[in-house]
């Protein structure tokens, strides 16, 4: 036979097994994060697909981070690495790191997959007090306490953010950039053929004709000049030496006259001699002169 309490007596037990229910579940160790960790095949916060093409892609992505004010590094062109610092209160600091990778979609075509991820990183202002004491030999064993303060950022945290909506918008503003972007196209090295706009025909509409293309005349090659040679320098001539007068050579002794023979003595019948004899007495003057 079942046996039934009062209800005051129910009423009253009620808080305690209430409280008993609280203390089971308090007693249940919770679940780490990582054990959640479903990785299944369906849809994912962290990947979007772009209808462009893998460098493309990375490039907007680069630009979406720089317009948010986030410092960017891209090593290579299908990653790219961004930081930005936040500062809530004075005695934390928090930085944010975002991962960005492009790979080459599945579809063929011009599509390309990425994958982004960004950790946010917690610091937390510590300060530690250091006492030392110095003892003076002078006056006795006296101490004197000495403090200092050290304050230093100390890293508290770190987690990858799982919020939806804040990688939805940042997909968003990549596919912004992505679209909105003009991409240059290598020029065509084959030749160009210009054709008139269809409806030159119009009234009111001026057909402007269409210039053929004139080939550039090719320049013959330059001629290279024979080298130009300088003349010879001419040397002054030297002056000339003066020559020194001739100085007259005086005579030592004088000559003395010969002795006149006897007109006796030469043979008076040959005219000859006789010339010869008038013809010294005037050769022997003319040597005596100086």
């Amino acid at each position: 036979m079942p046996v039934s309490l009062p209800r005051s007596a129910a009423t009253r037990f009620l808080p305690a097994l209430i409280a008993l229910t609280a203390l089971a579940a308090c007693s249940t160790t919770p679940q780490p994060k990582f054990q959640q960790e479903l990785f299944d095949t369906g849809s994912s916060p962290y990947t979007h697909n772009f209808n462009a093409s893998n460098a493309d892609t990375c490039e907007g992505a680069r630009r979406a981070l720089l317009s948010q004010g986030y410092m960017t590094t891209m090593t290579r062109t299908d990653t790219v690495d961004g930081t930005k610092n936040f500062q809530p209160t004075s005695d934390s600091h928090i930085v944010v790191e975002f991962h960005v990778v492009c790979t080459p979609g599945v579809e063929a075509g011009n599509t390309s997959v990425v994958y982004v991820n960004a950790v946010q990183n917690g610091y937390a202002l510590k300060k530690s007090d250091t006492s030392a004491s110095v003892g003076l030999s002078i006056l006795g064993s006296v101490s004197l306490p000495i403090r200092s303060n050290n304050d230093a950022m100390v890293k508290v945290s770190s987690e990858t953010i799982p919020s939806g909506p804040f990688y939805e918008r940042f997909f968003a503003l990549v596919n912004h950039y992505v679209e909105t972007v003009v991409h240059a196209a290598p020029v065509s090295s084959e030749r160009i053929d210009a054709r008139p706009l269809p409806g030159g025909d119009l009234p009111g509409v001026p057909l402007v004709p269409v210039m053929p293309s004139v080939p550039a005349t090719p320049v013959p090659p330059a001629v290279p000049t024979a080298p130009m040679t300088l003349p010879a320098p001419v040397t002054p001539p030297k002056p000339a030496v003066p020559v020194a007068p001739a100085v007259p050579i005086a005579s030592t002794a004088p000559v003395k006259p010969a002795a006149a023979t006897a007109p006796d003595a030469l043979n008076a019948s040959d005219p000859i001699e006789r010339v010869i004899q008038a013809a010294q007495p005037a050769s022997a003057a003319a040597s005596t002169v100086p």
